[in-house]
């Protein structure tokens, strides 16, 4: 696991359920129990605070890191997708934006990343789209400094939005990382501690977190039945539930200073 996303992780999952902050010393000890170096942290820390995710804020005299505001808006976001039970209801219209990149290909690449993490997919005859309008597509792109526009209503011409989807989705990919997840999905083992449950679950919440990237969360209506990604989120939900609570323990205690080095 790389420190940022060890971060990111603890930020997201259970700093957003504590106040956003943290004392350096808690980030550095709960990354350290993940096997993630005290100064790889530090580094990780300094650049998140450069790219505009996290401040320094002092707390009854305690040096920490608070999450910005940008940065709660953007990890609450990610928060409901990687908890979500299943896909929102669809209306059956599409969501088709078009960017202009002026040619750049640093820029094209950002684009590509930021829609992709959207759940957006490249169209075949070009632009990008989806069947859900994210709330975060303006604020994203426009942080790019790139001209966009959309439109969101039905496609002509698309007689089976299931196929569709297929053309623009590899949903073969995904599902065989969706079968690959559930295959390595771990077991909780009778008695874990608090340590123990920690780990597992970031761990847990780390493997999941990528189909963020991967997944554009598509309604039930153009997925083939049986769909495994039902299986696997069930998987993961239960899961998490099950270890939540002990790993919930652990980051009180880091953030309380009731860590030991062994606990780490």
């Amino acid at each position: 696991m790389h420190a940022r996303s060890a971060v990111v992780d603890l930020y997201g999952d259970h700093l957003s359920r504590r106040g956003w902050w943290a004392p350096v010393s808690a980030v550095v000890g709960l990354a350290e129990s993940v096997s993630v170096q005290a100064p790889a942290t530090r580094t990780a820390i300094s650049r998140l605070v450069a790219q505009g995710w996290l401040r320094a804020q002092v707390r009854d005299g305690v040096r920490g890191y608070a999450a910005t505001g940008r940065a709660q808006a953007r990890w609450r976001h990610a928060h409901a997708r990687i908890y979500a039970t299943g896909p929102a209801p669809w209306d059956g219209r599409w969501h088709l934006v078009q960017v202009d990149t002026a040619g750049e290909r640093r820029l094209r690449d950002q684009v590509s990343s930021t829609l992709s993490y959207l759940g957006y997919g490249r169209c075949p005859g070009g632009g990008w789209i989806s069947p859900w309008f994210s709330p975060e597509l303006a604020a994203s792109l426009d942080v790019l400094g790139v001209r966009w526009l959309s439109v969101h209503g039905d496609l002509e011409g698309v007689p089976d939005p299931g196929r569709f989807a297929a053309s623009v989705w590899d949903l073969g990919g995904l599902a065989a990382a969706y079968e690959q997840f559930l295959a390595e999905l771990p077991t909780v083992p009778e008695g874990a501690g608090p340590r123990e449950a920690y780990v597992l679950r970031t761990r847990l919440v780390h493997a999941w977190r990528r189909f963020l990237f991967l997944d554009p969360g598509l309604p039930q209506e153009v997925l083939p039945l049986d769909w495994v990604g039902h299986r696997a989120r069930t998987g993961f939900l239960t899961r998490a539930q099950e270890l939540g609570p002990a790993a919930g323990v652990f980051v009180d205690q880091a953030l309380t200073g009731r860590l030991t080095g062994h606990e780490r």
